[in-house]
């Protein structure tokens, strides 16, 4: 074979961006180096892989199609090569293919990635980020080999690591007269207007809790986008409800929220890892869960002031000092 591992990776980035410039964004690598691969593979290969639009960007052919399920497999077959190493030699080592769901990516991600490739440096993250029925779908297929996502409607096929519970919350502007109030119940929210995440699931997650109620809220706008919700809670448009705890209370405008307490008793969202129940994990899949379970807890989530810390700021200080990891006085 006059073809390599590499250029085949090459390949499937650029079969499944459709563009060499955001290949070379993903596998960190020249874009020059990227052609030259392509090139190289369609040479060796004797088949046109690529139709190249000068606006479109690039789009596969039948025989790149093709080349793409198999491409892809390989891969799989290559990384398993790694595992079977690391469980007999009980080294820690290959890549990981690792999901994480939208609204916890930006905090928990970079840190949970970075500290287990700082211990285990013969590892390698490949990350990917996603609404929670997509998680499901790739781990299914099995694009992913694990996910970060939270514990709602699960299927029996996965099974799933609890690692740390998510009270809901309001987060209103800083400048808005909600943001006096030490809480304040969905009652006294229903009339106001809602900024709704309308992402698959956490939206019937948070319309859920006014329907136990026998309330409907006002929804005064969508996004799927957690940032411009922020953002717009921020400038006045109305309130949001929310899980996850940035430890940073501006929004991308600069301009602050705040939280307050949601009364009442309501079902809390739970971070933790899903992988198929079915499926053998190898010992890098084992190693990371338990990476995470000694990393992630209510005590401490990454990128976050952990819910214990939440207590302390809504209800005052806990006994001694309350120091706990990553706690910043500043958040």
């Amino acid at each position: 074979m006059r073809y390599t591992l590499r250029q085949i990776e090459y390949f499937i980035a650029t079969a499944e961006t459709g563009s060499i410039t955001l290949a070379s964004e993903r596998v960190n690598i020249s874009q020059p180096s990227i052609s030259t691969a392509i090139a190289h593979l369609e040479e060796e290969l004797g088949t046109q892989l690529f139709i190249r639009r000068h606006a479109q960007g690039l789009s596969l052919t039948s025989a790149g199609r093709l080349l793409l399920v198999e491409a892809k497999q390989l891969i799989e077959q290559a990384e398993h090569v790694y595992s079977v190493a690391s469980e007999v030699g009980e080294r820690v080592r290959g890549q990981l293919s690792l999901g994480c769901f939208i609204t916890l990516a930006p905090m928990v991600m970079p840190e949970l990635s970075h500290s287990f490739t700082s211990t285990y440096p013969e590892s390698r993250i490949v990350q990917t980020v996603a609404d929670h029925e997509q998680l499901l779908e790739r781990l299914l297929s099995a694009e992913l080999d694990v996910a970060i996502t939270y514990d709602l409607l699960i299927p029996d096929e996965f099974e799933f690591l609890p690692l740390a519970s998510l009270p809901p919350h309001v987060m209103v502007s800083e400048a808005g007269p909600l943001a006096r109030h030490s809480a304040v119940s969905l009652q006294e929210l229903a009339r106001e207007p809602l900024i709704l995440l309308d992402l698959p699931i956490s939206r019937e997650y948070f319309l859920s809790m006014f329907m136990k109620e026998g309330l409907e809220p006002n929804i005064a706008s969508r996004s799927t986008h957690q940032d411009v919700i922020r953002t717009m809670v921020a400038n006045g448009y109305g309130y949001t409800l929310a899980n996850v705890r940035p430890r940073c209370e501006l929004a991308l405008d600069g301009r602050r929220v705040s939280r307050v307490r949601l009364s009442g008793d309501h079902r809390p969202m739970v971070i933790g890892v899903l992988t198929l129940s079915q499926s053998r994990k190898s010992r890098l899949v084992t190693v990371f869960e338990e990476h995470c379970r000694r990393f992630v807890s209510d005590a401490y989530i990454p990128g976050m002031v952990a819910p214990v810390m939440e207590r302390r700021i809504f209800l005052g200080p806990v006994v001694g000092d309350g120091s706990l990891p990553g706690d910043d006085s500043s958040s």
